[in-house]
């Protein structure tokens, strides 16, 4: 049984005519990924700091919480389903952790192994240093790299004396890219790269909704590569000034017993019974809320309705628009507009003398050009420490995503064979993985299509029409981790604020 926090109680009430002070005020949270998770405990944290009489009903369809974070051993690995780490740069899951009390098992990538291979004519060949994920931030690497022609290169240095492009609300990845830097940075590093990252096709994906900081530094500073040089020399200006103690995480980090390690935080928080496995929301409807007073009422399958006077949703877009259709239409459309895509992992173990490749890297991508079945590949026992048996190699082989979700057709064992021939010749190796493992995400990663923006800005209109009700999850701001806690967050703290009002 999971630890329940000291109870929460208090005068204050709820907006609105609520229910009186004896009676808990009711927030559901529909979906116990981790943006879901996120939100239920910000709602006990603001209900502790508030002493405000607060009870969070958390509604998860399948049998575990987590979503697509899900860490498990086998044989001496350390296995990650999903996501095996989550980006410093933006605060809120690092935040998180800090008031989790988990930071100190927070662990940064390899310092000595920090680059990452592109294939290239079935060779992989290094990123060069200082590339970002369509432009050099050093002139000199690219220079000598042998992933780019000369011609490419010329092509992409055109970026320093081009004007700035046309005024637009938005435009796709695959437009600015080839605008600027030429269509072989498109083919051989842009496109492999957000197939990693989002599944999806660079030709329909939103430049504004993924990296509008391009759109930006072309506005700003006319040249891309310009605006990157002048950060990275500002960048060194700052490294080279006096700084506070404290820690400094590598780019990437992850929980030294697995991202699930997250989850299990984030539920140990939570009052005893309040997440609800196996328990499917079916619609979300106006009606009374915990104390009588105008409310919601989410309807269950299989189970007495919920009376609730706040609703967070923190599911897929379309079912999220499924469950508000008979509350409010033009949302629901709005929502069931948002597409996704499927992709899959497939877990593969080597002794490392079955492989010649130095593996001095965190892995590499895969360009569409190449013609290849896969992805990408993380090495994931050389970013992480802790994730493999010493002498041994984990690797997580990634298929399908917008661009060959034809991929996914195939049985597991096929799809662990495709996985296996496509590394072989890439990496050497020699003889059948040790061990083997699939995992499908299927219809899990939002694609932000070009104009994904002002879609998210008409939903966000709309929903601000329904006091009490929030939206919360990877399909709106950002996919990442970090995204969803903090799309969890403040998805918490709005009906937190509608609802609850504390003296």
């Amino acid at each position: 049984m999971r630890p329940e926090p000291p109870a929460a109680s208090g005068t204050g009430a709820p907006r609105g005519g609520a229910p009186p002070a004896s009676r808990p005020v009711r927030i559901a949270v529909i979906g116990g990924g981790v943006a879901g998770l996120a939100a239920a405990h910000r709602l006990v944290e603001r209900a502790s700091e508030t002493r405000a009489d607060l009870d969070v009903v958390v509604c998860e369809a399948g049998p575990h919480v987590g979503g697509a974070i899900r860490t498990e051993r086998q044989d001496g690995y350390l296995i990650e389903d999903g996501p095996d780490s989550f980006l410093t740069e933006k605060p809120w899951a690092v935040a998180l952790c800090g008031r989790l009390g988990i930071a100190d098992r927070l662990i940064g990538t390899a310092p000595d192994r920090r680059q990452t291979f592109v294939v290239r004519g079935g060779r992989l060949r290094a990123l060069p240093d200082g590339f970002t994920l369509m432009a050099p931030m050093r002139v000199g690497p690219v220079l000598r790299s042998d992933l780019f022609t000369w011609r490419g290169k010329l092509r992409m240095g055109m970026d320093l004396l081009l004007p700035r492009g046309p005024a637009c609300e938005d435009e796709s990845l695959a437009a600015f890219v080839t605008r600027r830097f030429g269509r072989e940075v498109l083919d051989r590093v842009a496109q492999p790269m957000v197939a990693g990252i989002y599944t999806a096709d660079p030709e329909t994906l939103s430049l504004g909704a993924t990296m509008p900081r391009f759109l930006d530094m072309e506005r700003r500073h006319r040249s891309v590569i310009l605006a990157l040089l002048r950060a990275r020399a500002a960048r060194a200006n700052e490294a080279a000034a006096p700084t506070s103690s404290g820690p400094r995480w590598s780019l990437f980090v992850a929980l030294d017993a697995g991202m699930g390690s997250l989850i299990d935080a984030l539920c140990a928080r939570l009052p005893a019974g309040s997440v609800r496995l196996g328990t499917r929301a079916r619609a979300i409807a106006r009606g009374a809320g915990s104390g009588g007073a105008a409310g919601y009422r989410v309807e269950l399958q299989g189970a007495p309705p919920i009376a609730a006077d706040g609703v967070v949703v923190a599911t897929r877009a379309p079912q999220a628009g499924a469950l508000v259709d008979g509350l409010d239409a033009g949302l629901a459309d709005q929502l069931r507009s948002i597409s996704y895509a499927s992709s899959a992992v497939v877990t593969l173990a080597y002794r490392r003398e079955q492989i010649a490749h130095a593996l001095d890297g965190f892995g590499f991508v895969v360009p569409a050009v190449e013609r290849l079945p896969i992805l990408a590949c993380s090495f994931s026992s050389v970013k992480f420490a802790g994730r493999a048996p010493a002498g041994c190699v984990l690797l997580r082989v990634f298929l399908g995503g917008a661009l060959r979700p034809e991929e996914l057709a195939r049985d597991d064992a096929a799809l662990t064979a495709v996985a296996a021939d496509a590394l072989r010749p890439l990496l050497g190796i020699n003889g059948p993985a040790r061990l083997a493992r699939v995992r499908r995400h299927l219809e899990a990663m939002p694609q932000y299509v070009v104009g994904h923006v002002a879609r998210v800005a008409r939903i966000e209109s709309r929903v601000g029409a329904h006091t009490g009700l929030a939206l919360a999850g990877g399909a709106y701001r950002g996919v990442g981790i970090p995204d969803c806690v903090r799309s969890g967050e403040q998805a918490a703290e709005r009906v937190f604020n509608e609802c609850v009002c504390v003296p």
